[in-house]
């Protein structure tokens, strides 16, 4: 592999970690492990729950 493909790789890994574009690929990979016996949440489930979860902690958020 080039040097240039790796870079690349790397930056996609890297703004896909800060972006949190990754957490449902990670949350489909445990939900195989612990639950196999059942289906995972669709991608839109997923980020609707996830982005609920947020409103009653906003942390660094202002507002």
């Amino acid at each position: 592999m080039t040097g240039i493909a790796q870079l690349g790789r790397g930056l996609l890994w890297y703004l896909r970690e800060l972006t949190g574009e990754n957490q449902y690929d990670r949350y489909v990979e445990r939900h195989a492990r612990e639950h196999a016996d059942t289906a995972p949440l669709s991608r839109r489930e997923f980020e609707r729950r996830r982005i609920d979860g947020m409103d009653p902690k906003p942390g660094s958020r202002c507002c």
